[in-house]
């Protein structure tokens, strides 16, 4: 296979906040947004892997706007770029406060995904985008991906300076 569109990777859900999903300021907690979206674009990176894959990374987090206890949160995930192991999902997070109608942009972020067994890679040379926003997002990957590239190796200096220590034990 040559290609695959991205809407051929999309993956929609739509999840109604409840009280479970607050924090104390009365809005949903960041840490459920979070294993939301996880999810949602695992969907997304598996409809390119085909095969099982595990979240790599987040990266270009945004909290735009808080969603409330009479919020929906619509939860659109595409593949925007691959290499032979890893994919790259974004995923956008569209809130709507029921009772007025009114739609708002509350969350994106870019995901990577690698598939798990070694054996396997992505069996297509490029995602073709469909829309201008996938357009945007899909010529701007090789930057995302060199900038990616960059920051693991920062990474792996700073690591280094990590104690494994246990100070409160002596």
């Amino acid at each position: 296979m040559d290609a695959i569109k991205c809407n051929d990777t999309l993956a929609i859900s739509i999840h109604r906040v409840r009280n479970s999903d607050l924090n104390e300021h009365g809005t949903v907690y960041g840490g459920r947004t979070l294993d939301l979206i996880d999810g949602q674009a695992s969907v997304a990176a598996m409809r390119v892997a085909r095969t099982t894959v595990a979240t790599a990374s987040m990266d270009h987090i945004q909290f735009l706007r808080p969603f409330d206890l009479q919020d929906s949160m619509c939860m659109e995930a595409y593949v925007t770029g691959f290499g032979k192991r890893s994919i790259e999902v974004f995923t956008k997070v569209i809130g709507e406060h029921l009772m007025t109608g009114e739609r708002f942009l509350g969350f994106t972020s870019f995901m990577t995904f690698v598939i798990l067994e070694p054996e396997k890679q992505v069996n297509f040379t490029r995602v073709i985008p469909e829309n201008a926003e996938q357009q945007a997002l899909v010529a701007a990957y090789p930057q995302r991906l060199a900038d990616r590239r960059i920051q693991r190796q920062a990474q792996q200096d700073f690591l280094q300076n990590i104690s494994l220590n246990k100070p409160w034990l002596k």
